[in-house]
């Protein structure tokens, strides 16, 4: 019975080992585990914006997220989505 205590404390000690290194790894490789975008910027900065990175919604984050790369600073903002002149751009992108 005893035995038995054991074996099952350490089946949960190497599963939460397993889990907290799995955890570890994504990050080391660059995989976001949250949103990357908290605030978005609505304003029209079309002038400033040297790329755009469109992320999907996908398992960690429930929103379409587009992040722009500013031509002087190297700056990254992420824009509003819903909004009208991001939609123009983004609709522009998508028909070439």
């Amino acid at each position: 019975m005893t035995s038995s205590r054991v074996l099952a404390a350490s089946i949960v000690v190497l599963l939460a080992f397993l889990a907290a290194s799995e955890g570890m790894s994504l990050r080391s490789l660059g995989v976001e585990l949250h949103c990357k975008c908290i605030k978005t910027e609505s304003k029209d900065i079309r002038s400033l914006i040297e790329t755009l990175e469109l992320i999907p919604i996908n398992s960690h984050c429930g929103k379409t997220e587009i992040i722009a790369t500013l031509k002087n600073t190297a700056d990254k903002v992420c824009l509003n989505p819903n909004t009208h002149w991001v939609k123009r751009v983004i609709k522009r992108i998508m028909a070439k």
